[in-house]
């Protein structure tokens, strides 16, 4: 049985440090940690830091709080402890993607966002002991601009063959069998498989709700066997100092790259028999429209990854070095969000309408700084500036954009608009490459 630290801190570091030793060793006693008290309730700011809908029976964060904390927590333990524990219903929500389809994110109550987020406490430090290197979706200290840069850097050591992999409706396919299977590798506590059994179940006979806390965390441990089967090849093909493949994978998103030099040529084709063997395996279903193998040494060759398109371009200097910009559904995406926030808010003051969109604005950029970005902010915050002109020149009844009237830096620094678009490229290490 784990012993009890004197914190969920220690508590976790103990559960992590025991994983990373014994990389067989199937933890028991688990449960007992997930109903405490100090854990439900650092679940419970988790959670109300994350704000997000009420679930299917309505309830709030501010009719907790007008009842109490303390005792909703209290109950929640109760139930736990007791065995009477049962999920709700979780509540469906559209969501819009790209080319008119849509995303279901399935939101579940309060309360089981919390019982959740407890779970996840006891279990993340446990599976971080076994997560790879290149996984980086929704992991501690971990961030998708890391991912990014590890392509990049990937890319200037002519890893510039491309398996770039797209899987079918990901999270809504993942196996309930397959995944206590891989969790129970790990938990010999029935108590907590128990309770993750009845959270899955409430999704359906199949697939993680996209919305829940646990979500990423099981996800990820689904996955985690495609992972380790390509840190394998990477060793297997490894001279000295030197690997010919590289890869990078954020939640169902993945992407392989591979060394352009011929005698690694039939490394593509051995990667992607292993690669459908092992989605089989999980019976994750490849999109063969989307997915696609792309050569970086021929022209206008580029493949996407979180949101930035990928190409290969001379320097300055004459060398080839990875370029890598938003993609061009992400600013149309952006500029429709907010051309709607313009037009629902034509009568209103222009302060008022800066006030909106200036946190998307910020949050876009923030996302996007790392990259070769400048060309397209240039453009967005021509774009957003010609609007609020437009803006302010409507609501004096008159045409034009008021160029002379107001300059950008009035704009900016008396209207407050957002001004933050300076970019932060990642300068990937060059290595001396093997003979070739």
């Amino acid at each position: 049985m784990t012993k009890t630290p004197s914190s969920l801190q220690d508590l976790s570091k103990s559960l992590y440090d025991k994983a990373k030793a014994e990389p067989t060793k199937r933890f028991w006693g688990l449960y007992v940690h997930v109903c405490k008290m100090e854990t439900l309730q650092e679940a419970y700011e988790m959670t109300k830091k994350n704000d997000g809908a009420p679930g299917i029976d309505g309830v709030t964060f501010e009719v907790i709080e007008e009842s109490g904390a303390e005792s909703f927590l209290q109950q929640i333990r109760d139930e736990l402890i007791h065995n009477t524990y049962r999920p709700m219903r979780l509540r469906k929500k559209e969501i819009p993607k790209d080319g008119g389809k849509v995303r279901i994110l399935s939101i579940p109550s309060i309360r089981d966002r919390v019982v959740q987020g407890a779970l996840k406490l006891i279990l993340e430090p446990i599976f971080e002991a076994d997560f790879q290197a290149g996984s980086y979706g929704y992991r501690p200290k971990r961030t998708a601009h890391e991912a990014i840069n590890r392509v990049a850097q990937a890319i200037v050591e002519e890893k510039t063959k491309i398996i770039d992999l797209d899987l079918r409706a990901y999270f809504d396919n993942v196996q309930h069998s397959l995944l206590l299977e891989k969790v129970a590798k790990r938990v010999q506590d029935d108590a907590v498989m128990r309770l993750l059994k009845m959270i899955l179940k409430a999704t359906g006979k199949k697939g993680v709700p996209q919305g829940g806390v646990i979500s990423p965390l099981i996800s990820n441990v689904y996955l985690t066997g495609i992972d380790k089967m390509l840190e394998k090849a990477i060793e297997t093909t490894r001279y000295q100092q030197y690997t010919a493949i590289q890869y990078a994978r954020f939640a169902d998103d993945l992407v392989v790259l591979v060394d352009s030099h011929a005698r690694h040529s039939w490394i593509v084709a051995a990667l992607k028999k292993r690669l459908r063997e092992e989605f089989e395996k999980l019976r994750v279903e490849i999109n063969e429209e989307k997915s696609r193998m792309v050569d970086l040494r021929k022209k206008k060759e580029s493949f996407g990854f979180l949101g930035f398109q990928f190409r290969r371009v001379r320097s300055l200097k004459g060398r080839w070095r990875p370029q890598y910009t938003p993609k061009l559904k992400k600013r149309t995406a952006l500029l429709e969000k907010l051309r709607e926030i313009f037009r629902r808010n034509e009568s209103q003051p222009v302060g008022r309408v800066i006030e909106r969109i200036n946190p998307i604005l910020q949050g876009w950029v923030n996302y996007f700084r790392v990259g070769h970005s400048a060309r397209c902010f240039a453009m967005i915050q021509d774009w957003v500036e010609k609007k609020i002109r437009r803006h302010l020149m409507r609501a004096r009844k008159g045409k034009g954009f008021g160029w002379k009237r107001w300059s950008r830096e009035w704009l900016q620094n008396v209207l407050r608009l957002f001004n933050g678009y300076r970019t932060r490229y990642y300068e990937p290490q060059r290595k001396v490459a093997p003979a070739r």
